[in-house]
This record gives C-alpha cells, structure tokens and sequence, in this order.
C-alpha cells in the first residue's frame, strides 16, 4: 500500500519535532531563559517564544493527525488502492509540513491559519473519498 510513504513522511515530521522540542527546552534551560522546574508541570514562568512555538507545534500534530493515520490503517486494512486517496495523502502531511514551517519561523497567523484549513479540508475530502469507496 503506497499510503505508507506519507504517513512514514509525516511520522518523521513529528519526531523532528519532538526532538527540537527537548532541544529547545535544553537551550532554554541552559541559557537560563527559564528555570527547569517550569517543565514538571508546564506553569509558572513563561517560557521563550521559540520554546513556546516548537512545543506547540508538536502538540499540533499529535491531534488532528490522528483522523489522517486512522484513514491510512483503513485503507491499507481494507487493500483499498485509490490514486485519489494516495495524492490527498500527499497533499495533507505537504500542508502539515508547511504548516510547521510557518509556525515555527514567522508564524504568521492568517498563513498558518490558512494552510491548516486547507489541510482540514484535505483530510475531510479524504474521509468522504474513502467512505465513497467502502460504503
């Protein structure tokens, strides 16, 4: 099943930014930008922007995501082989990319704003293809 190379792309995305996560709590840490009690239970200082956008990023693709793997484990379940499934794969973790880019650079609302939605609207597009196909 093709579908697995996005989802391998977009398991990759989370785990870098998983990782630049704990990097840029260390940073922050060890620049004394904030003091390492803050991260027991995430209240009290607050932390520096770029710690506050990278951790926020990765807590974003662990939540709307979910509905884009479970439509992987469907398709592949059900060896349902769909070329239109495949590139609105594509295109979903392209938005999700280009969204944490723009959320951890510039982040520029209406931007990141915008490409999420069109991501929604990615996903949404391929839940109704796949019930089109299966029900």
């Amino acid at each position: 099943m093709d579908i697995i190379y996005p989802v391998f792309c977009l398991v990759m995305l989370t785990f870098i930014m998983a990782f630049a996560t704990g990097a840029s709590r260390l940073i922050s840490v060890r620049r004394k930008q904030i003091n390492p009690k803050y991260f027991v239970l995430l209240s009290g200082d607050t932390p520096p922007d770029y710690v506050q956008k990278i951790g926020r990023n990765f807590a974003n693709l662990l939540e709307v995501p979910v509905l884009f793997y479970l439509v992987a484990v469907l398709v592949i379940t059900l060896q349902i082989d769909n070329t239109l499934l495949l590139n609105l794969a594509w295109l979903y973790v392209a938005l999700r990319l280009v969204h944490s880019i723009i959320h951890v650079s510039y982040n520029h609302v209406i931007h990141r704003f915008t490409v999420f939605l069109l991501s929604l609207i990615t996903l949404l597009a391929m839940w109704i293809q796949l019930f089109m196909l299966v029900g």
